[in-house]
């Protein structure tokens, strides 16, 4: 055997296509990195998946309370009877929340001998801003996640099809007659981590657009609740101070 008969027999040669071109097999016949980029984008679908129903419960839940209890607050209830029925429940909702934070820095302050309109109103309505921070704070928790991975996804997706496509065309360089059969299967190898990268993108962003967009509903709701409450307590204010002259 010659040198140069040498060298073609020990050049590795890809395995022959088996005709199977199914997404399993494929992931299956990929190289371990590429499957391990696979492995990290369906870890971060699942996770997305998991915020996305997580968050959606939880916004659709904030949503119907603060109807509920802007009902009920301006179902003509007395101010001290709505906060004794607050302060009696095991848990509140976001709105609830600030209300009992505005109510009960307006009662304690009255209690100290505070008689200061301006004084009584700032600090009552500091007091319901703070809850409400908070509890904004509460809605978009897990929002960034959902962001991170649309903006990461495609980006890690397509590493591992560059790399894929790569070793594929490495491998086939040492091969004189590669048909398209030889060829397919690698490529499609690496294409399925830029599909499961934007499987796991498009949901991510899709969805955080649209909460984000509630978040900010709500958060406008909370703000007008705090404008409302504190111009009914401004006005009570003024008119026992009247009463008193």
């Amino acid at each position: 055997m010659n040198a140069i008969e040498q060298v073609v027999t020990e050049t590795p040669v890809p395995p022959a296509p088996t005709g199977d071109l199914s997404i399993t097999q494929l992931i299956l016949d990929a190289s371990p990195l590429v499957q391990g980029v696979m492995l990290f984008l369906l870890i971060l679908s699942v996770v997305s998946w998991t915020v996305i129903i997580q968050r959606g419960r939880y916004l659709k839940y904030c949503s119907r309370m603060a109807a509920q209890f802007e009902n009920e607050f301006w179902g003509n209830i007395d101010l001290n009877q709505l906060y004794q029925n607050c302060k009696s429940r095991a848990s509140l909702s976001a709105m609830e929340k600030i209300f009992t934070a505005g109510f009960t820095e307006f009662a304690r302050m009255h209690r100290q001998g505070v008689k200061n309109k301006d004084t009584l109103m700032d600090g009552t309505y500091r007091a319901m801003k703070v809850s409400c921070s908070r509890e904004i704070e509460a809605l978009e928790n897990h929002l960034p996640t959902l962001a991170t991975i649309g903006s990461i996804s495609p980006y890690i997706g397509l590493f591992g099809t560059v790399w894929g496509i790569m070793s594929a065309f490495i491998a086939l360089s040492a091969v004189k007659n590669a048909t398209l059969a030889m060829v397919a299967p690698p490529i499609a190898e690496a294409l399925i981590a830029t599909a499961m990268g934007l499987f796991a993108a498009i949901p991510a962003v899709l969805f955080y657009n649209r909460y984000a967009t509630k978040v900010e509903k709500l958060e406008n709701q909370y703000l007008n609740f705090i404008d409302e409450f504190s111009t009914i307590l401004n006005r009570n204010t003024a008119s026992n101070a009247n009463n008193q002259q």
